[in-house]
């Protein structure tokens, strides 16, 4: 209990204090987010910029050329892949792609605890991803994107990743890791919220990022923090609350029917959304 309370002490004082240390944006996201809010950009220039790091270029051709965006005519290069996704979705996708460049470690108990995060994170962006495209099946409402879908999805637990940094600090809370999973489930969300502010996403994904998990917080109109939980519900998180979030899952008209989430359809559109983080 004494470490369990150490650590949420150091914490709660740091973020009280202003002084705990938040993750920065890859440099590389920071670079195509401000590009992309440049109003005079155009294809080209975005080209050139993403052209800066090689990684994210291949996995933006990759994604070109994914199921995900159903396109049967490969692209083969950064400009042709800039094209074919389009300025607008750039922004978040190529966000999306550069975060797993935060979940690292050289402390070889935090890197498998941050594997292990960024695994489930995935299932949770696939499955997410899967219900937003059954949704504009059935309903024909694009109201919610799927870059954003995806980028939402990424950032739900966000905010594991101070918490893990000033864990690193202090060895003894790795000798039971349930101390580490009590601080995380008390403070990730004040958290999350923190960094998403800090890094000037709009308020869709602070809502993400502070209450994915306090199912006292509802939206009246279909959100990203609906699929987000219900995504994670899906894929054995929120276990707790699987089952008001799959009620609200009809309830608020985000399917039909929950069989439709059961489907071999289903199933497809999440492992092909799981290939483009491959």
């Amino acid at each position: 209990m004494y470490t369990e309370n150490a650590l949420l002490t150091i914490l709660v004082e740091k973020i009280n204090n202003d002084t705990l240390v938040l993750p920065t944006l890859p440099a590389i996201a920071l670079k195509v987010r401000r590009a992309a809010d440049d109003p005079n950009i155009n294809l080209n220039a975005m080209a050139d910029v993403l052209g800066q790091d090689p990684s994210l270029c291949a996995r933006m051709i990759k994604i070109s050329n994914s199921a995900y965006l159903g396109r049967a005519v490969k692209v083969t290069s950064t400009q042709q892949a800039v094209t074919r996704i389009g300025l607008r979705q750039i922004k978040n996708i190529s966000t999306a792609l550069a975060m797993e460049q935060l979940f690292v470690s050289k402390n070889d108990v935090v890197k498998e605890y941050m594997d292990r995060v960024w695994a489930d994170t995935i299932e949770v962006v696939a499955s997410s991803l899967a219900v937003l495209q059954i949704h504009i099946r059935q309903t024909k409402n694009r109201l919610l994107s799927l870059e954003s879908m995806m980028l939402a999805a990424l950032i739900n637990n966000i905010g594991v990743l101070p918490v893990l940094t000033e864990a690193e600090r202090h060895s003894e809370v790795f000798a039971n890791l349930t101390f580490l999973d009590a601080a995380i489930d008390k403070l990730s969300g004040k958290i999350g919220a923190s960094i998403m502010k800090e890094w000037g996403f709009e308020s869709d994904f602070i809502q993400v990022a502070a209450y994915f998990k306090d199912m006292s917080v509802q939206t009246d109109a279909i959100s990203y923090l609906d699929l987000v939980r219900l995504g994670a519900a899906l894929c054995g998180r929120l276990e707790e609350h699987k089952d008001e979030v799959f009620e609200l899952a009809v309830s608020k008209g985000i399917v039909n029917q929950f069989s439709d989430l059961l489907s071999e359809d289903f199933a497809e559109l999440r492992d092909n959304a799981k290939l483009i983080f491959a």
